[in-house]
This record gives C-alpha cells, structure tokens and sequence, in this order.
C-alpha cells in the first residue's frame, strides 16, 4: 500500500487541482463524478483528473490517504476539499469560488 500512497501523495502535490474520480473527465464512469467534473469545468478551472477504476490499489488507496469513504475526491493545492456533496454545496453556496481565489486559482466563472 505504501507504493499506492506515494503515487497519490505525489499526485495531489504535483497539480494544483487534482479530482480522483470514477471515468475521465471526459466520460465521467458515476453521476457523482459527473457532478463535480460539470461544476469545475463551469467555473473553468483547469484540473486533473486520476481515474480510481484503473487502479484498485488507487481506488482503495485513496479512501485510506483521505479517510474519506466515498470517490471522487476533490483536492486543492495539496488541500482534501471533500466529495461530491461538499464541492455542490460549497459550490452552489460561492464558497468553492472563493476557496478557488484565496488558494490563488483563477475562475472564470462566479454564478
């Protein structure tokens, strides 16, 4: 497991904003992906997305690095933000784009 730590833990520290997810970004695998790839590619915010069903040791793995149960897993500037629900909440709320602005990540969107 130690191997799987250090891809994520060299993952989330290599990308300023890093989404560990089930799919790709461009063909989101769950509808709880998909909701959090629509909110980040709606505010514009240039990110990376690790597909965990590629990796069982990825996918497990990051449910150990987080303590956090459920995928996808947000994370910014090293920061764990939360899942799904976190990231609409907070996104709905405008917090997500302020929490975007004051890590010094660029939003092209704000409503």
């Amino acid at each position: 497991m130690t191997d799987a730590r250090q891809v994520i833990d060299n993952e989330v520290k290599s990308s300023d904003v890093v989404l560990f997810m089930k799919g790709t970004p461009e063909f989101p695998m769950c509808g709880f992906s998909g909701q959090v790839v629509q909110i980040l590619n709606y505010l514009g915010v240039p990110y990376k997305g690790v597909n965990v069903l590629e990796d069982e040791t990825i996918r497990q793995g990051i449910k150990d690095y987080s303590n956090w149960p459920t995928i996808p897993q947000l994370y910014v500037k090293g920061e764990f933000v939360g899942g799904c629900d976190i990231a609409r909440e907070m996104f709905q709320a405008g917090e997500l784009q302020q929490f975007f602005a004051d890590k010094g990540i660029t939003v092209k969107q704000t409503a």
